[in-house]
């Protein structure tokens, strides 16, 4: 479960559309948003959020839980349809768990970002 995230990105208006379609596969919203930044609530509650930020953008991995294997899928259709770049299709991957079903992308700021259901759920 991701807490929180503070993320720097060179243009809030692009984030602002590229994560309010792709979070929206996953069950994440925009909850705030200010002439500097975006916050995203990343699940039912906002006990996890991610805040990005104006700033030098800096790249990293980060994962969102997903509950089935059809919100990965979905998550992956949706981020290369918002401008994301393919880093790994929808797919189970060799893991120390049970299940491990993810997709990997590139987000339009270089973060790698992935989505992953690890209940074996269709």
């Amino acid at each position: 479960m991701i807490d929180h995230l503070d993320i720097h990105v060179q243009y809030l208006s692009r984030t602002k559309i590229y994560y309010t379609a792709v979070l929206a596969t996953l069950g994440g919203s925009l909850i705030d948003e200010s002439k500097t930044g975006l916050t995203y609530q990343t699940g039912e509650t906002t006990d996890g959020y991610i805040w990005f930020e104006q700033g030098e953008s800096y790249p990293f991995h980060f994962a969102f839980q997903a509950r089935t294997k059809a919100e990965v899928d979905q998550f992956y259709k949706i981020a290369l349809e918002n401008g994301g770049k393919d880093n790994g299709r929808p797919g189970n991957r060799p893991s120390n768990q049970k299940y491990y079903y993810a997709a990997f992308i590139i987000d339009p700021d270089g973060y790698r970002i992935e989505a992953v259901c690890h209940t074996g759920k269709e």
